[in-house]
């Protein structure tokens, strides 16, 4: 299983990182529509996808616009869009009101249920984060692997036992420690406290995701922090790909 991130910054794009968009093409996934979302259409394996979002804020959903032509092309025939109903409504009520983009791509939208069985036979569950407004973490078990893609929340710990035994947790974490006091001020995470939930929680490997745009350095979050704590910790760039 391979995963492709697409866009790994938070906020805003920059010259480095395009935001919230990770994809898993052999399972015909992808978790969130940032701007990162303009490259899923060179990925695309499958001929539907299942688009997993986690909230409605415009870094995480602006993507979805992208999708139009590849699915007027007929590049990617049926996608199925999940989230909450407040998620979906928003989607729906503003990013595709006739001001904003007048043409609502064809798609499938559904509401998450407590558990989605996935065409490769996967089951993706999800956990509620700490964010303003709301925000979902999401977590997909197959027979031999599993993956958890945690972003935007406080890492408070809360959902410990959601993640805990996943072969790769991807995490936000938008704050370097000298940063620390913003994370609970702005729903946010900071590298300390990841590095510790992903050891506490005994997962394989951890990617940190969605950083601050305006650090669009080699090292934003303070890397080998993270790995003294954690030593099997990466910084996920766009366009890497992952073997899990």
């Amino acid at each position: 299983m391979r995963i492709h991130f697409l866009g790994t910054g938070g906020y805003h794009p920059n010259e480095r990182r395009h935001t919230a968009c990770v994809m898993l093409p052999e399972a015909a996934v992808v978790l969130d529509a940032g701007t990162g979302a303009f490259r899923v259409a060179e990925h695309v394996e499958t001929d539907e996808l299942h688009v997993f979002m986690s909230h409605s804020h415009l870094d995480h959903i602006v993507g979805l616009t992208y999708f139009l032509v590849p699915m007027a092309l007929g590049q990617i025939k049926r996608v199925f869009l999940y989230g909450t109903q407040s998620t979906l409504d928003a989607i729906r009520q503003h990013l595709f009101s006739d001001p904003l983009f007048p043409v609502l791509p064809a798609f499938e939208f559904v509401p998450l249920a407590d558990r989605v069985t996935l065409p490769d036979g996967g089951v993706l569950s999800h956990c509620p984060l700490n964010h303003p407004g709301g925000s979902k973490g999401f977590r997909i078990d197959w027979p031999d692997r599993s993956l958890a893609y945690i972003t935007d929340t406080i890492c408070d710990g809360t959902y410990l036992d959601f993640v805990h035994g996943a072969d790769v947790l991807i995490h936000e974490c938008y704050f370097p420690d000298s940063q620390a006091q913003w994370a609970d001020k702005t729903g946010h995470s900071f590298t300390t406290a990841v590095a510790h939930l992903a050891c506490d929680a005994g997962v394989g490997r951890l990617f940190l995701v969605h950083v601050d745009p305006q650090r669009p350095d080699d090292d934003p979050i303070g890397i080998e922090t993270a790995r003294g704590i954690f030593p099997a910790t990466d910084l996920a760039e766009d366009r890497m790909i992952v073997e899990f």
